[in-house]
């Protein structure tokens, strides 16, 4: 099901499996704390709409690869959408009723997603006062940010190319109504077939590609004492920069 991109001059940087030490800074952009990396002099951002768990390792990581392991290096940031509430990592999956109650508490409120699509211009506007040479912006998504990288990337969006890594809630008939080039990196729990309809129904510019890895498998859950889930997370990231320098432009 993957699309073929053109290769991007980049190699990303040895995993680091305990003890990560973040590169970038901490902000505060349109009243969220937010985490911002890469080099400020960047002409292209993308914004990270992370999982449910929020700040994690893996995550702050990833977020660094991606800013600066290319030739195209570029401004993310990622705002914390969950304001100190994320999810709790024994939440998920949402087996017994006692997992169900909390998680489903927290897709109606803090995860809200209508609520987190009305912060995002803000949060544009205000990075580009704060960093005025960006020109362009891509945005990627984990889990749920898969689902507003989805709703933000049909007519008039603020971004000309998105990406969803392991992506919940797919709705084909969101991927009609894409208008930007579009990634996306399932993992083995998503379901086939919607995944299957969702790329039949994108009209765009794509790259898709499975991995048989946990849902998370990029982001939070990711298990890098697993031989084969760090492997999956370098080649998830090489091929997250071989898309935006390709699309990002």
């Amino acid at each position: 099901m993957a699309q073929q991109h053109s290769k991007a001059c980049c190699t990303i940087p040895p995993v680091v499996s305990e003890d990560y030490k973040e590169k970038g800074t901490w902000t505060t952009i349109a009243g969220l704390k937010t985490y911002v990396t890469g080099p400020s002099d960047a002409k292209r951002a993308i914004l990270w709409v992370f999982d449910i768990f929020g700040y994690f390792p893996q995550t702050i990581q990833g977020a660094d690869i991606l800013a600066s392991s290319s030739d195209n290096p570029y401004l993310v940031v990622m705002p914390d959408f969950f304001e100190g509430s994320p999810a709790k990592l024994e939440w998920y999956p949402p087996v017994t009723e006692e997992q169900k109650k909390h998680f489903g508490a927290f897709l109606k409120h803090t995860g809200d997603t209508g609520r987190t699509l009305t912060r995002i211009p803000n949060i544009v506007k205000e990075t580009g006062e704060k960093y005025p040479v960006v020109e362009k912006w891509g945005v990627v998504g984990y889990c749920w940010g898969g689902k507003i990288v989805a709703l933000s990337s049909q007519s008039d969006s603020l971004f000309v190319a998105g990406a969803q890594s392991s992506p919940a809630f797919v709705d084909p008939e969101d991927a009609a109504k894409i208008t930007i080039p579009m990634m996306l990196l399932p993992s083995r729990d998503e379901d086939v077939d919607l995944i299957k309809k969702y790329d039949d129904n994108l009209t765009v510019k794509k790259f898709i590609k499975t991995y048989d890895q946990v849902h998370g498998f990029m982001s939070a859950r990711a298990d890098f004492e697993e031989p084969s889930a760090k492997a999956a997370y370098e080649d998830g990231y090489t091929n997250l920069l071989n898309f935006f320098n390709e699309h990002l432009t």
